[in-house]
């Protein structure tokens, strides 16, 4: 396993930077914030999130340990993958995603890329008592807005197969819930 990197900076991509450490370069996906603060030529030292799977093999580098902790927090929300947890770390510093996600504030988490309201919804949910700040009033009304519940597995479903949020609450209302959720996902989209 990967921990970190230290080398020289020999090329920097679009959000990516190539690190040279004893003869291998090594390409490592990075935060906006960070690329703007690497250069070429310049030794760093990069902390890694290693992200293997069947079809590809992964690095994320981050400047700042705090950073990687944040972004490990982001990654164990339901649905928020590396790639997406990276876009909203670019969104700013650290400090004001924390402010965001403590604060409820969806529409600063929508902006970043690959980041739509459910799953801004369900970072500000999962996260608001984690990021060391105090939540206020705005992110106990996203998790207990009207209608929204997250442990409802066949509203979800709904929504992912483009109900809206409404119509999907709207649907699921005629339908027995104490069926299993597959069941209610297929009455549901009976009616």
């Amino acid at each position: 396993m990967i921990a970190s990197i230290s080398g020289r900076v020999e090329e920097k991509e679009l959000e990516k930077v190539i690190i040279e450490t004893n003869g291998i370069g090594y390409l490592v996906s990075i935060t906006t914030k960070d690329y703007d603060e690497l250069e070429v030529g310049k030794n760093t030292k990069l902390y890694i999130f290693e992200n293997i799977r069947e079809d590809s093999y992964d690095l994320y580098g981050f400047v700042y340990k705090s950073t990687k902790s944040l972004f490990n927090q982001l990654i164990s929300v339901k649905n928020v993958g590396p790639k997406v947890a990276l876009s909203i770390l670019s969104l700013g510093s650290d400090q004001e995603i924390k402010n965001a996600i403590a604060g409820g504030d969806v529409k600063f988490l929508v902006t970043a890329k690959g980041v739509g309201k459910r799953a801004a919804e369900q970072v500000v949910v999962e996260l608001r008592d984690k990021v060391g700040l105090v939540a206020t009033d705005e992110a106990e009304n996203v998790l207990t807005r009207r209608g929204i519940n997250i442990n409802d597995e066949a509203l979800l479903g709904l929504m992912s197969l483009g109900y809206s949020q409404s119509d999907a609450s709207t649907v699921l209302s005629k339908v027995d819930i104490n069926l299993p959720v597959d069941e209610r996902i297929k009455e549901a989209l009976k009616g």
